[in-house]
């Protein structure tokens, strides 16, 4: 491979930047990509994927179908930084750095644009460097060294407390501190890998015994995940004007909940095997790029709440919020089988975000953790003011005491054969939307106990 030039580097991040590859009139020569709810041409997320034949692939999502970097370098259909890019991408897709990105992106976009540089020569190629999507299997995109999950969502927090009867008073620490636990890497699993109810230690209420077998209380969180390209070395804190540009792009996430193991388990630390046992993500990543045209201002805090200086940047207080909608839906065995659609119980907003993703980046870094690329970032539960806005089923039953409407079905919590999806999307005036893809997930069975005759 060709060495990566020196020069391929920006002056500011790209993170914020509105070009070409946003115009909303440009359209793409790829069958299926116009009105496409998720993947249009002004998306172009990066994924990894095994073709029919067991090879990995490194691709770029458009409309249905999968462009094939490894396939387009080998053609020598992009030049210059691009090319590059799209070498470098081909061993480590999260480890580009934001110019890498922003080059690729450029290359890719006037390739499968209609009339863009080197079009013809891609679609004359087409049936080489694109799949479709329902004949290839994703993959994580990159190895997950570490997950971490933050507890960002303000009205989450306050819903929690709330029924724990705190009265919704948020903890001492919130307004200052981006919350986390270091969750387990190992069970990050792709969307469409099923979801097996786990097996835990639970008390029943009323009882003073606790108890071991299938957990009861199965929720969703609704999350965002943020993956991180660039890290640091170990002992050097990421600052606050730098971390957007260590942040490779976004995903959905669900952070599967056991609430009866977690009300158990958590009365001095934090969770454990009531989160460990699944987390899924949806494939393809977002890339900052792409987003640039659905970012907000941070969350508005009451003065005395002011985020302290190691956290607090002009540049992100303005342009650091994502300006995302966010949905939940789903459907049981038999409304499956009866062909009945996915069924909404949660719409939302990334808005309701206390803390930047930046943010979560730096403070994770503060005290000199190194952070490498590849590690996961889940925002926490994404929940709204109102209740069709809750993002678990903790906070839509009422902790299991109100059941809530899923078509001509009622649920409290999760149970087998029910099929869970989550989604997202960007939509602004002026601008195409994008959207995440999906994050899916259905559940089966616990376990069998093993039985021990004696």
């Amino acid at each position: 491979m060709p060495l990566r030039p020196t020069h391929l580097k920006l002056m500011n991040s790209s993170t914020h930047l509105i070009d070409d590859t946003h115009d909303s009139a440009a359209t793409s020569w790829v069958d299926g990509t116009q009105g496409h709810p998720d993947f249009p041409l002004q998306n172009l997320p990066l994924g990894r994927f095994y073709l029919s034949d067991g090879r990995t692939r490194t691709g770029i999502a458009i409309g249905h179908q999968a462009l094939d970097l490894h396939a387009v370098v080998g053609m020598d259909l992009l030049n210059g930084d691009a090319r590059y890019a799209a070498e470098h991408a081909l061993e480590a897709p999260i480890a580009l750095s934001a110019a890498e990105r922003l080059a690729l992106r450029r290359g890719v976009f006037e390739l499968l644009r209609v009339g863009g540089r080197g079009a013809d020569r891609a679609r004359a190629r087409h049936t080489e460097i694109l799949h479709l999507q329902d004949q290839i299997t994703m993959q994580l995109p990159a190895r997950i060294g570490s997950f971490t999950d933050f507890n960002a969502g303000i009205h989450h927090t306050r819903n929690g407390r709330q029924m724990r009867g705190d009265g919704g008073s948020l903890p001492r620490n919130y307004h200052h501190v981006p919350i986390a636990y270091h969750a387990r890497a190992s069970s990050v699993k792709i969307s469409g890998t099923p979801v097996r109810r786990p097996l835990g230690q639970t008390l029943p209420q009323g009882q003073e015994t606790p108890v071991f077998g299938p957990v009861q209380r199965l929720d969703i969180e609704l999350e965002l995940g943020v993956w991180v390209a660039q890290g640091n070395a170990l002992g050097t804190p990421i600052p606050i004007e730098n971390a957007a540009d260590h942040i490779a792009g976004y995903c959905l996430l669900n952070d599967w909940s056991s609430r009866d193991v977690m009300a158990w388990e958590m009365d001095r630390l934090g969770p454990f095997l009531g989160k460990n046992f699944a987390t899924t993500i949806s494939a393809w990543v977002i890339s900052p790029e792409a987003l640039a045209p659905f970012r907000d201002p941070a969350y508005v805090r009451a003065p005395q709440d002011q985020p302290l200086p190691y956290l607090l940047s002009p540049q992100d207080q303005k342009h650091g919020a994502l300006a995302l909608q966010l949905a939940a839906e789903m459907r049981s065995a038999r409304q499956r089988t009866a062909g009945v659609p996915l069924q909404r119980v949660v719409s939302t907003s990334a808005e309701y975000l206390y803390w930047t993703p930046a943010q979560m980046l730096c403070h994770h870094a503060s005290n000199g953790c190194n952070m490498e690329p590849g590690d996961l970032l889940g925002t926490g539960t994404i929940s709204g003011p109102a209740h069709h806005m809750y993002g678990s089923f903790r906070e839509l039953s009422r902790v299991g005491t109100e059941p809530f409407d899923m078509g001509d079905e009622q649920r409290c919590w999760a149970e087998d054969g029910d099929e869970i999806a989550l989604s997202a999307w960007g939509q602004r005036q002026g601008f195409v939307r994008i959207g995440f893809g999906e994050c899916r997930a259905q559940i089966l069975p616990a376990i069998d106990l093993p039985t021990h005759e004696g």
